[in-house]
């Protein structure tokens, strides 16, 4: 497929890129910065800008494109990464500013000029436990896609506001539209400090409620989201099928969540913020379990 990736040259998006490259996708990036992969055109582009994603959008996806004399194709997919990744980077204001007019932009400029397929980056921080103030329960455990998302930070906010915005222009386009709740991403060569401190204190990772993604089977979810046709609207959590730390959910659920419901029964380390939907509905299998890179404690 032709794939116009926005952000790609971010945190996630660079594994994500590496990815589609390599199962064959052609694929343009559209960031403010270079990424420089092999066989991928880096395309300068603010997507804040209605104009800049309108022409981008319409777009050669590398000079070889050039030699059919075609002029720029639709694209088969867009996949939307690119945002002001987290809270406490800019002013609140700003987060808000770039993230939903830039979602907008993208989503408009992809089904105004007729591509069938979206993906775009939603967060777990819709759940409104990660960047909440204060210590907050979530209401129910395990988080899964219907659960009603209450953020009160700016940048929780612009992801759920987004994916109203992404359910609005499937409505009227009929196109295949479909956010990922990303959660934690995990660079491999993270393994070596992220999970020895969280193994020796779990609370570190209370706020994410113990999860994580690896950045590689990120690229794995949005490849499946490419091929999977026909279902519309949808909302997927992207993460691992387990929780980041060694100690069971027994342990996890009495120390750090005495107080909040199970509404189904949960394995000793599946996930509590749930991937059941995407391994049943995309058939994603994880592939990189931290189990396989961290020395010491695996239970």
């Amino acid at each position: 497929m032709r794939v116009l990736f926005t952000g790609g040259s971010g945190k996630a998006g660079k594994h994500v890129v590496a990815y589609l490259a390599a199962a064959g996708h052609k694929v343009l990036n559209v960031d403010r910065v270079p990424l420089g992969h092999p066989g991928v055109h880096d395309l300068i582009t603010d997507i804040t800008d209605a104009g800049q994603m309108y022409s981008a959008m319409c777009s050669h996806a590398g000079f070889d494109e050039m030699e059919t004399g075609k002029g720029a194709q639709v694209f088969d997919a867009v996949v939307h990464f690119a945002a002001i990744p987290r809270l406490l980077m800019v002013p609140d204001a700003e987060t808000y500013r770039v993230n939903v007019i830039g979602t907008y932009n993208v989503i408009e400029a992809a089904v105004k000029m007729g591509v069938r397929k979206i993906i775009i980056a939603s967060s777990e921080t819709t759940y409104g436990v990660c960047f909440s103030d204060g210590v907050v329960d979530p209401k129910v455990l395990p988080l899964e896609e219907d659960y009603d998302i209450d953020p009160m930070d700016s940048y929780g906010m612009s992801k759920k506001v987004n994916e109203v915005t992404a359910r609005s222009f499937q409505r009227r386009s009929d196109a295949d539209i479909y956010a990922l709740r990303i959660g934690n991403v995990i660079e491999p060569h993270e393994y070596a400090t992220v999970f020895p401190a969280a193994a020796a204190n779990p609370g570190l990772r209370r706020r994410i409620t113990f999860s994580y993604i690896d950045a590689r089977d990120l690229g794995q979810i949005v490849d499946l989201c490419l091929k999977k046709d026909g279902l519309g609207f949808q909302v997927f959590n992207a993460v691992n099928d387990t929780n980041s730390v060694p100690q069971p959910n027994a342990d996890l659920l009495a120390t750090y969540f005495p107080k909040v419901p199970l509404s189904r029964p949960v394995a000793p380390h599946e996930s509590l913020l749930s991937n059941r939907k995407i391994r049943e509905v995309l058939g994603f299998r994880e592939q990189h379990n931290w189990r396989r890179y961290v020395p010491g404690p695996r239970a």
